[in-house]
């Protein structure tokens, strides 16, 4: 009796994965086939991805942090550009500013410290001061 239920529970396990695989396959492919059809744009078909999120360069790092990730932003000279553009909204050189942009979002090598992907900033859209309530730094000052 014992055998019988372990082989059932077997069973199961393994036919309850292969749902999940052909479930996850189905998907892919409605999702796949919704952003090649027709109404996609020519910014949407080059392969670059939307961020938005609050940027801060400083020293020789910059990130970017959106409301799901951090990305380590890869040093060039946009990254030069946009930083000159969040001058202009910043009190301090470490005050983060809202930037939205386009980039190629790339994985971090496996040798190197750091967030574990990196954006490759391609085009700036547009960038603004933060709300100062979000701006959470913490001032260490001696009087």
């Amino acid at each position: 009796m014992r055998k019988l239920i372990l082989i059932l529970f077997i069973t199961l396990g393994f036919t309850s994965c292969k749902n999940d695989s052909k479930t996850d396959e189905t998907i892919q492919e409605i999702e796949s086939s919704e952003l090649d059809g027709p109404d996609r744009t020519k910014k949407q078909s080059d392969g670059l991805t939307l961020l938005q999120g609050e940027f801060v360069y400083y020293g020789d790092a910059a990130v970017l942090q959106t409301n799901r990730e951090i990305y380590g932003v890869v040093l060039d000279d946009k990254v030069t550009e946009l930083n000159k553009m969040a001058k202009a909204y910043k009190k301090e050189a470490t005050d983060y500013t809202t930037v939205s942009i386009r980039g190629k979002v790339i994985s971090k090598p496996e040798n190197e410290e750091g967030w574990p992907f990196r954006i490759e900033i391609k085009e700036i859209l547009s960038v603004s001061a933060s709300k100062p309530e979000a701006n959470n730094v913490v001032k260490l000052e001696s009087k």
